[in-house]
């Protein structure tokens, strides 16, 4: 009878051992299956995050040049809204009519500083920045948008003298109103027109400014768009000539667009 009992006590024993090591092997299945999923789901969001940015990448200036400027502008913090119209990102309301004199003064282009090899550090930069192009990827991307044989451009009150080298064509333009773009990547820039109305034949019928801002406000730089169908300048999205402030040296522009 004792026997019995040990014997039946024994087995329930094993029984029970039995059940939990099945409940045991059942947990860690569980548990392995959570870790897989995790993962898989981490791998997804990554892969997801990543296309999402791919999906947004333009190779227009307006976009490129906006993110060079998300931390300062005109010497001050930007507020987020202004990072918000420099990434192209604002409402119909906010655009408002500018004069010609938000780009009074003496200007360069930067096309020569670029062929020089002056601002070879900058698309160094931008490839460590981004390394979706090679340094020498952005330099032909720049070479192709800074482009242009008008070397010089002074802008007054109303008159505008264009200097392709020696040569010089002076005429004077009125206000033909704004132009708001949406490009591919879902950002916005804004043309600012002028039409000539009197002057040198060879100096442009139409020029379009575009400089990252929405609203009366002097430029630090631009980038122009010059030619004699308004249209057809609207739709130029691969040249865009750019200048900064004449009384800068190369090395000076070179430092200014690395601080931006």
């Amino acid at each position: 009878m004792k026997q019995s009992m040990l014997k039946g006590l024994g087995i329930l024993s094993l029984g029970v051992l039995l059940v939990g090591c099945q409940d045991a092997n059942t947990e860690n299945d569980k548990e392995q299956a959570h870790k897989t999923e995790t993962t898989s789901k981490a791998t997804n969001e990554k892969t997801t995050s990543k296309e999402h940015v791919h999906e947004h990448e333009h190779e227009h200036e307006e976009s490129e040049h906006a993110h060079d400027h998300g931390h300062s502008h005109g010497g001050h913090a930007m507020t987020k809204e202004e990072e918000n119209i420099y990434k192209g990102i604002f409402k119909d309301d906010q655009v408002k009519d500018r004069p010609l004199t938000d780009w009074e003064g003496d200007w360069q282009s930067v096309y020569p500083y670029l062929k020089d090899g002056t601002l070879d550090d900058v698309f160094k930069h931008k490839a460590e920045e981004d390394d979706s192009k090679s340094a020498k990827e952005y330099k032909a991307y720049y070479t192709k948008g800074y482009k242009t044989d008008v070397t010089r451009i002074n802008i007054g009150e109303k008159a505008i003298s264009f200097y392709k080298g020696k040569e010089k064509s002076t005429a004077e333009y009125t206000y033909d109103g704004k132009e708001i773009l949406t490009y591919e990547a879902g950002n916005r820039g804004v043309r600012f027109i002028f039409k000539k109305v009197s002057g040198d034949e060879a100096a442009p019928k139409f020029i379009q400014f575009s400089d990252h801002i929405i609203a009366p406000e002097k430029a630090l730089h631009y980038h122009i768009y010059m030619g004699n169908d308004r249209a057809q300048l609207l739709k130029e999205m691969d040249n865009w000539p750019t200048y900064y402030p004449s009384d800068l040296k190369g090395e000076e522009v070179k430092e200014e667009m690395l601080a931006h």
